[in-house]
C-alpha cells in the first residue's frame, strides 16, 4: 500500500497539476510512502534475506528495485489498457495470497542438502531480484491505478512513483535488520501481504463493494503492532 492507494488524500491532491505546486507536499508524501508501504517492505525484505548473505541482499533489493520502477513507469504509461484488464487483479490478488502460503512452507525448504544450496546460488539470485520486481509491481496495482485518477500530469504520477520506490528501498533495509531481532515480523508481514492479496480478490468479485482504506490501514498497522510486540536480542548481543 502506499499514499497513492487511500482515496481519502484525492480532495488533498486534487488540483495539483505543476511540480512546484507538488515540491511543498513532497515531505509529507515521503513520510507517508515509509508508513504506508510497510507491508510491502517486510515482503520483499523476507525474499532478499533468503539470500543469506549481507552483500547479496543489499544488490538483490538495489536490482529489485530498480526493475520495480521501470515495470511501474510501464505499467502507468499503459494504465489505460492494462488497468481495464480485469484479470491484472485476479493476478496481483493470487500472486500475493501464493506469496503468504509459500511463507508457511519456507521452513520445509531450509530441510534441503547445504550442497545443493550452494550450487544453485546464482539461479537463486537471479530468481530472488525477479520476485523482488514482480512482488512490488504486484502490490503497486492499486496504487497506479488510483494515482492516474488523482492528476493526469504524468510527470506528478512518475514523481510519486519514484518516491515510492525510494522509500521502499530504504524501508526494506531496515525491515531486513529487524527481522532478526523480531521473531513475530516476518509473520505479520506477509499475513498483510495475504490480506492485500486477498481483499484484492474480494473487490475484483463484488466491484460494487467500497471498503474504506482506513480499514485496509488500521488492519495492516495492527498486524505491525503484533509483529513488533516480540523482540529478542540478536546474537552479536547474546555474547
Amino acid at each position: 500500500m502506499d499514499t497513492a492507494a487511500l482515496p481519502s488524500l484525492t480532495a488533498w491532491l486534487d488540483g495539483v497539476d505543476q511540480l512546484g505546486e507538488l515540491l511543498p507536499l513532497l515531505p509529507v508524501l515521503v513520510t507517508l510512502e515509509l508508513l504506508l508501504s510497510a507491508d510491502n517492505a517486510i515482503a520483499l525484505a523476507a525474499i532478499a534475506r533468503e539470500q543469506r548473505d549481507p552483500a547479496l541482499e543489499r544488490r538483490a533489493l538495489n536490482l529489485g528495485i530498480v526493475m520495480a520502477f521501470g515495470l511501474r513507469v510501464g505499467l502507468i504509461l499503459m494504465a489505460q489498457y492494462v488497468l481495464a484488464f480485469p484479470p491484472i487483479q485476479l493476478i496481483a490478488g493470487g500472486y500475493l495470497l501464493w506469496l503468504c502460503f509459500r511463507h508457511w512452507n519456507s521452513a520445509d525448504d531450509q530441510t534441503s542438502d547445504a550442497s545443493a544450496e550452494t550450487s544453485s546460488v546464482p539461479i537463486r539470485f537471479s530468481r530472488t531480484v525477479l520476485t523482488l520486481a514482480v512482488t512490488d509491481l504486484a502490490f503497486s496495482i492499486d496504487s497506479v491505478a488510483a494515482a492516474v485518477a488523482i492528476s493526469d500530469q504524468l510527470l506528478l504520477v512518475l514523481t510519486g512513483a519514484l518516491i515510492g520506490v525510494v522509500a521502499l528501498r530504504f524501508t526494506s533495509g531496515l525491515f531486513i535488520r529487524w527481522l532478526q531481532i523480531y521473531p513475530r515480523l516476518e509473520t505479520a508481514g506477509f499475513l498483510a501481504v495475504g490480506f492485500v492479496g486477498l481483499k484484492l480478490l474480494v473487490l475484483m468479485a463484488l466491484p460494487s463493494l467500497h471498503p474504506s482504506e482506513l480499514l485496509t490501514l488500521a488492519a495492516v498497522m495492527g498486524l505491525l503492532v503484533w509483529g513488533f510486540s516480540l523482540r529478542e536480542a540478536p546474537a552479536a548481543e547474546e555474547s
